[in-house]
C-alpha cells in the first residue's frame, strides 16, 4: 500500500479535526496538537472497524471521514475516561 504526501496530509487533517471535536464533545481540555491527531486517527480506526459491521453510512467524502473519526474518537475517549476513573464519568 502506498500513500501519497497529499494522502498523509489528509489523514493528519482529519485526525486533528476529529480529535479536537472529540475533546470538545467529551468536555476535555484536549491533548495538544499531536495528541489530538493521535486520538483522531485512533478514533478513525475504531470507527472504520465498527461502522461497517453495524451497517452505518453517514455522509460522503471528507465530511464522512471527519464524522466517523470524531465519533470513533469520542467512543475512545469515553472508554479511556472509564478506565482512568475506575468506572465513573
Amino acid at each position: 500500500m502506498h500513500i501519497s504526501n497529499e494522502g498523509i496530509l489528509v489523514v493528519l487533517f482529519v485526525g486533528l479535526v476529529a480529535g479536537w471535536l472529540a475533546g470538545k464533545i467529551v468536555r476535555g481540555t484536549g491533548f495538544g496538537l499531536i495528541g489530538d491527531i493521535l486520538v483522531g486517527i485512533a478514533g478513525a480506526l475504531v470507527a472504520s472497524f465498527l461502522f461497517p459491521k453495524l451497517g452505518i453510512a453517514i455522509g460522503t467524502g471528507l465530511v464522512r471521514e471527519i464524522i466517523y473519526s470524531a465519533i470513533g474518537a469520542v467512543l475512545l475517549l469515553l472508554v479511556v475516561r472509564l478506565v482512568r476513573t475506575g468506572g465513573r464519568f
